[in-house]
């Protein structure tokens, strides 16, 4: 199989001819963009020889200076399809996808709401809590404004969707917060996060491709998520962030193909001997056979890993069967 037949045959139920592998990380700065950022994920992919080739999104919501009051969302813009940063990713993902040979699924990430409505206040303040709690503040003192805001946000995102599936992308990887139980209530993410989540999802879905739902963070309330399942084929989330094994998660997402098993900043994929690694994916694989897996982590790798090491997990897991 190639690496697409052996992804599809895994989002189908079928056996594969060995377990696919998916994993990333954010490139340098001066590598995550251009010409540069274009090369960055060649050189990962055929370095470590993933089989899904994920797309990393730095063209974030722009940035509106002087955020600091409820009515301050007003200064959000609305979008369109021809938003300069939406045009940039799409253009970064089709000059990727023009320049890798072999056949493989390409994903491209997008942000779901909590991030895309926090990268309009990065200038101003850089702690991500920070934010999140001053936008929780404005919600709750002035709903209507903040929600009105959170709409355009979301209504970008979706032609992000779209502009980047026409530009090559056979999925995307959703990147979703809120599921933190020290922020929102539960009513309040059925309300602030729900919503809008679920129609940038459905964008992708009804464009009959692919959606991977990823949630981070700790203190993560998976349960929050559960009715995003019609909405996603793979999901993957912080097992060792938050303790929530892979059973647990198959138990809230039944019939979805799970991704991951391994931590991504410590544990045996960063710190461990080549061999306790290999032995880390058998065991792995062994325990999740007969079912729907992809290995990967859970969440981006530290940026300066050995691309050897992703390589090995990689290659370790497509041995077995």
């Amino acid at each position: 199989m190639n690496k697409r037949e052996r992804v599809m045959a895994v989002l189908e139920g079928r056996k594969p001819d060995g377990i696919p592998s998916s994993f990333s990380l954010h490139f340098p700065t001066h590598a995550n963009h251009g010409q540069e950022g274009i090369k960055a994920h060649l050189d990962f992919f055929s370095e470590t020889d993933v089989d899904i080739i994920k797309i990393m999104n730095e063209n974030l919501t722009p940035s509106v200076s002087g955020i600091s009051r409820p009515e301050d969302w007003k200064r959000i813009p609305s979008f369109s399809r021809n938003s300069p940063f939406i045009v940039a990713q799409a253009d970064f993902v089709k000059r990727i996808r023009d320049s890798y040979e072999e056949d493989a699924p390409c994903l491209c990430t997008i942000h779901g709401i909590c991030a895309s409505t926090v990268h309009p206040m990065r200038p101003q303040y850089q702690d991500l809590y920070e934010i999140r709690n001053i936008q929780l503040a404005h919600y709750r003192k002035d709903p209507t404004v903040y929600l009105d805001a959170t709409k355009r946000i979301a209504e970008a995102q979706c032609y992000m969707v779209e502009k980047v599936i026409e530009a090559g992308a056979d999925g995307i990887y959703f990147a979703a917060l809120g599921g933190e139980k020290h922020l929102y209530s539960d009513e309040e993410f059925a309300t602030v996060v729900k919503p809008y989540d679920l129609q940038i999802m459905k964008t992708c879905k009804d464009m009959g491709k692919i959606v991977v739902l990823h949630m981070c963070k700790k203190n993560l309330d998976m349960l929050r998520f559960k009715d995003y399942a019609p909405y996603c084929d793979i999901v993957n989330w912080g097992i060792y962030e938050n303790d929530i094994s892979l059973e647990q998660g198959m138990e809230i997402f039944p019939n979805k193909t799970i991704m991951g098993g391994l931590a991504n900043r410590s544990g045996v994929l960063v710190e461990g001997s080549e061999q306790a690694l290999v032995e880390a994916v058998h065991h792995l694989t062994k325990k999740m056979e007969g079912k729907k897996f992809i290995l990967g982590a859970d969440c981006t790798l530290p940026t300066d890993i050995s691309p050897d090491r992703i390589r090995t997990a990689v290659m370790a897991a497509r041995k077995s069967k």
